[in-house]
């Protein structure tokens, strides 16, 4: 298990942008997957966006374009640009963290972090 605390959200207007940070307990660098999900009001968790180990990227449709994950190894953090933002983008953000193990996956989540886009 790794710990996860994420930072920078808030609230900014339509066409927006803010960058959200994923700081690690310890070293991502064997962590084979990290990610950003978000959850909005009534909705389920969706993905984001995640980024492999080996560097592979995948988006939601709805945020291609407009956001974009990267990771630093030497600082133990993710990032998450948001660009263009829109109120449907308004959610908690969550950081995700999977390994893979013998038998399955084992995932850690951040507390979440606020985004509010105002119209």
């Amino acid at each position: 298990q790794v710990q996860l605390v994420e930072s920078g959200g808030g609230m900014v207007q339509a066409g927006g942008s803010l960058r959200l940070s994923c700081a690690a307990s310890r070293s991502i660098f064997s962590i084979n997957a990290m990610g950003w999900y978000r959850q909005a009001p009534g909705k389920q968790r969706e993905l984001v966006a995640v980024m492999s180990g080996g560097g592979i990227l995948n988006y939601a449709d709805s945020v291609k374009g407009r956001f974009t994950i990267s990771r630093d190894n030497a600082k133990n953090t993710v990032y998450l640009q948001m660009n263009s933002l829109k109120p449907e983008d308004t959610a908690v953000y969550y950081c995700n963290a999977r390994t893979l193990m013998v038998g399955g996956a084992s995932d850690s989540w951040g507390q979440g972090t606020q985004v509010t886009v105002s119209s």
